[in-house]
């Protein structure tokens, strides 16, 4: 059961009768939270753990977690700049020395990668609400030109889903320019049957024109307008964002082009590709300001008094399969998932939980593709959303 603290902090009287608020966010103890300290604790330390060691997790690493409008633990550790390039003969990073290297704090903004997804996926449900986008209507109403995948009749829902049947990605960064880029999405075809799950990249990036086509406006100006400026999350932004933790020394083979070390430039090389504004990847953000974005959805689409969503269309962002949003994924959420816990996860070791059922948030945004990418390993998200689960009293 929540703590006496926190359902004081989460009611209000109105009319001689006891609603829930949504105050915004502030930072106060684990025990106003109703949260638990010694577990809290943990997973304070083990987000240093993730860049303590010589080949550590990440080079960089911010955790903020809450409940409530309560943040609990706001976490920053190792480097948000450590290394000069990788050398692929030692295989390892060559380190910058001491007095260049730039600390990670919990205002350091990271390369969202695909946290993207899930600002598209509200955009998107922000034009189901207004009527002006139709849930199950099919793409090819709207972008007629995208031949291939109007011939299908794929849907506005196998979009957000991820149950179109187009494959994860294209080589859209090997395109002279943005004219042919534009031509392969158009000439794109589904190569699975649509209606079972797999994850594409293009269904956010196709989602991207949709909305562009629908409202007139640029994905990176549908964002600002309808969700972070209204939210206040002024340091959430499409790239060039200098002050950014570094990603990549992007080359081949390893990577998908040649562009070197990577700093305040999306490390995507699709979104690149497509001028840094793009459905599936782009963004850059903090912890903080994500910490906003959760708590908005948490407390049914509104902060302060700011509205962008109605609650029953952020009940059908997170209702399971979810709509850009993964729900209960164990792999990822810990043991937060299996209540209705939804998420994503980012390539570049940034990750979003949010858990209705305990009114709690959990960002962890990292580098871990600093100084190059690795194979995934999500084990220390799912450890930290744990710690967050086993903390609420």
């Amino acid at each position: 059961m929540p703590s006496l603290e926190y359902a004081r902090e989460h009611t209000c009287a109105v009319g001689g009768r006891r609603e829930l608020s949504a105050p915004r966010l502030r930072a106060d103890t684990p025990e106003r939270a109703g949260l638990d300290p010694v577990e809290l604790g943990h997973l304070a330390g083990a987000v240093h753990a993730l860049t303590s060691s010589d080949r550590p997790w990440a080079a960089g690493a911010v955790a903020v977690a809450g409940r409530g409008p309560v943040i609990a633990v706001a976490e920053a550790a190792g480097w948000a700049v450590r290394y000069a390039s990788y050398d692929p003969e030692t295989d390892s990073g060559a380190e910058l020395p001491a007095a260049a290297r730039v600390p990670a704090t919990v205002g350091t903004p990271f390369d969202l990668a695909s946290l993207t997804k899930l600002f598209t996926a509200v955009a998107a449900v922000q034009q189901i609400e207004r009527g002006t986008l139709g849930m199950d209507a099919r793409i090819g109403d709207y972008l007629p030109d995208f031949r291939a995948a109007a011939a299908h009749g794929v849907t506005v829902r196998q979009l957000l889903t991820h149950t179109s049947g187009l494959r994860p990605d294209l080589p859209l960064y090997d395109c002279p320019d943005d004219r042919a880029a534009l031509a392969m999405l158009r000439a794109e075809a589904p190569t699975a049957e649509p209606g079972a799950h797999r994850y594409s990249d293009l269904n956010m990036i196709l989602l991207q024109f949709v909305l562009e086509r629908i409202t007139g406006r640029t994905l990176d100006l549908l964002v600002q307008e309808g969700i972070t400026r209204p939210l206040g999350m002024t340091a959430t932004t499409f790239g060039p964002c200098p002050g950014a933790a570094a990603t990549e020394d992007q080359r081949r083979p390893w990577a998908k082009a040649h562009r070197g070390m990577l700093r305040g430039v999306v490390h995507d090389e699709n979104a690149w590709a497509l001028g840094g504004v793009a459905g599936h990847a782009g963004l850059f953000s903090t912890a903080p300001d994500l910490a906003v974005f959760c708590r908005a959805l948490l407390a049914g689409g509104s902060y302060g008094p700011a509205r962008i969503l109605g609650p029953d269309f952020v009940e059908l962002l997170l209702t399971p399969p979810g709509l850009g949003f993964a729900v209960d994924q164990p792999w990822f959420m810990g043991e937060l998932a299996g209540r209705g816990a939804a998420g994503h996860t980012g390539f570049t070791g940034t990750s979003l939980v949010l858990d209705p059922a305990t009114d709690t948030f959990l960002i962890l945004l990292a580098n871990t593709v600093h100084p190059r990418r690795r194979p995934p390993d999500s084990g220390p998200r799912a450890a930290l959303a744990t710690h967050l689960a086993r903390a609420v009293i």
